[in-house]
């Protein structure tokens, strides 16, 4: 029996991924890191600032997101996100760029609660994969 399921990324540019052999995803929710397996339950589910990893049979894949929702239903997982990039072609300068746009942003006196969590999320994140 099959224990695959599809995932599909999207971005405001564009259908970012699109797979059908996915057998495993950990996304970076609100609520802390959810996995995701075939015949999860239905789920909906905001995303803080981190990494989304995907096990598929074409091996492992890291991306970085800075937000977004995701639905899990009939084995189908949808990601909506305004930004998102894989690591591994993150290099050094891109991640020293969102951290100094992330820091600066923090420094507003005007920053809501909730805006301070998911920067706080955001620089904690890029400064492990700096």
């Amino acid at each position: 029996m099959s224990e695959e399921f599809k995932l599909e990324i999207v971005n405001p540019e564009k259908s970012f991924l699109s797979k059908e052999d996915v057998t495993e995803v950990v996304v970076p929710a609100f609520e802390g890191e959810i996995g995701i397996l075939k015949d999860h339950i239905s789920i909906i589910s905001f995303l803080k600032p981190g990494a989304i990893k995907i096990i598929s049979k074409s091996g492992e894949e890291n991306y970085y997101v800075e937000d977004g929702i995701i639905e899990f239903k009939n084995n189908n997982l949808s990601i909506l996100t305004s930004f998102i990039s894989n690591i591994k072609d993150m290099d050094k300068k891109k991640v020293d760029e969102l951290l100094k746009n992330a820091e600066e942003f923090t420094q507003n006196a005007e920053i809501t609660d909730q805006n301070k969590f998911l920067v706080d999320q955001k620089i904690d994140f890029l400064k492990r994969i700096n």
